[in-house]
């Protein structure tokens, strides 16, 4: 007998409170914060959890250097600025992420220059790179999308040979890996976030990781404000354009006690992603995400396919997508689509909004990019199909896991009666 839906009155596959947020929170994350009130030093890269996060942060990822700041996107951005990215200059980035990987090139007065993700692992298209390429472009922003790492050896080999700097957006990969080594060492520069909701958990906040020593000098003037501290007769000296990107000291010690647990965390995710792979595969209508040989994903959202082929369905995709999240909802299952259209389709890129006039694209120093969102099929492709499941994390257990394959099974089930209660 099929079970009765829940939009139908039946009782919900998942109990209501079921799934519990991110991050865990122990007495040790408590210890840890108040240890600042004794320290008495509340900010900048030079108090004590600021230091010891950097140099942790950078033996992880296995680089020379690691500087901490207040945001993802203020990690990019600096990211961008060290590496000589300028205004006018073109970054090729992929239609696929979050809107702060363009924004961040559009903080450092840049051009966005989109290209499709590949449909199956939600990243950059290497292949689609060098028609990209201009006269104006200097870096090449790959995003390890969802915890998904990019597919970098063919990137770099692209960026090296036309002489760009590879600028890694990772600020959803925490402990993600790329062919056995970590994201964000791999890369000549990377930005990571330091969110609520990322596997390396501050509240707030970022990281930026390099080998380059150069670089990293960039970076310790940028986040400062470009000074040049004690460089006259004791007084700073303000060399450039920066910004106040210090970190708050509370973040860095609540982050240095999430980095204990990392690992750890990460590797229950990585068990509830296999059991969740293994359990859709045998579900008609779904499928978990695709993982190539080279990557080991570290899951910051795990993300699932709708397809509606296999249940016999001739209809438009997004279509059948969000009947069936409108169906898992009722099943007490947080679940969403993570992202409506590829970003070229936003206003900000289809009216050039940028700073009020059209600039950067417009200026002296620019290029009037085009933004045709049909150029991106793969993209297109998945944000109509794909969606999000939330609480496959720590504390979370085997047992929802368990729960959410049920409602997902149900729904399987019942596709045709699902159609017909969320018509209109």
């Amino acid at each position: 007998m099929v079970p009765k839906l829940a939009l139908d009155g039946g009782p919900r596959a998942v109990p209501e409170g079921a799934a519990k947020t991110w991050p865990p929170l122990t007495q040790a994350d408590r210890e840890r914060v108040l240890q600042v009130f004794d320290n008495n030093q509340l900010h900048s890269n030079a108090a004590p959890f600021a230091q010891e996060l950097q140099t942790r942060w950078a033996e992880y990822c296995g680089v020379r250097h690691c500087l901490v700041t207040n945001g993802g996107t203020g990690a990019l951005h600096m990211a961008l600025a060290a590496a000589g990215v300028q205004a006018g200059d073109e970054v090729i980035t992929s239609a696929y992420s979050y809107w702060a990987t363009p924004a961040s090139i559009l903080h450092q007065n840049a051009i966005p220059v989109f290209v499709d993700a590949d449909p199956l692992t939600g990243t950059m298209d290497p292949m689609q790179i060098g028609d990209a390429i201009t006269e104006n472009t200097t870096a090449v922003l790959p995003v390890h999308i969802h915890g998904m790492p990019a597919d970098l050896d063919p990137i770099i080999a692209v960026a090296r040979k036309h002489g760009l700097a590879v600028i890694g957006d990772c600020c959803q990969a925490h402990g993600a890996r790329y062919k056995g080594k970590p994201v964000g060492g791999i890369e000549d520069i990377a930005g990571f976030s330091l969110n609520r909701t990322k596997n390396l958990s501050g509240g707030e906040g970022g990281l930026v990781t390099t080998d380059n020593d150069d670089y990293f000098r960039c970076l310790e003037a940028i986040f400062r404000f470009q000074e040049v501290p004690w460089a006259r007769d004791g007084e700073g000296l303000f060399a450039g354009l920066g910004y106040n990107y210090r970190p708050h000291e509370l973040v860095n010690a609540f982050t240095c006690s999430q980095l204990d647990r990392l690992e750890e965390m990460n590797g229950r995710r990585r068990e509830f992603a296999s059991y969740l792979n293994h359990s859709l595969a045998d579900i008609p209508g779904f499928a978990g995400p695709h993982v190539p040989t080279y990557a080991d994903p570290c899951y910051w959202t795990y993300m699932f396919e709708v397809r509606g082929q296999e249940l016999g369905l001739d209809l438009p995709r997004r279509q059948v997508r969000d009947a069936v999240l409108q169906a898992l909802a009722a099943e007490g299952v947080p679940a969403g689509a993570s992202q409506g259209e590829p970003l070229p389709a936003q206003p900000i890129f289809q009216h050039k909004v940028g700073y009020g006039k059209g600039c950067p694209w417009t200026c002296r120093f620019g290029r009037d990019v085009p933004y045709e969102p049909g150029n991106y099929p793969g993209t297109q492709t998945l944000c109509d199909t794909r969606a999000y499941l939330s609480g496959v994390y720590p504390p979370n257990d085997m047992a929802l896991m368990t729960q959410y394959v049920d409602a997902f099974a149900k729904v399987s089930e019942n596709i045709g009666r699902i159609l017909d209660l969320t018509k209109g």
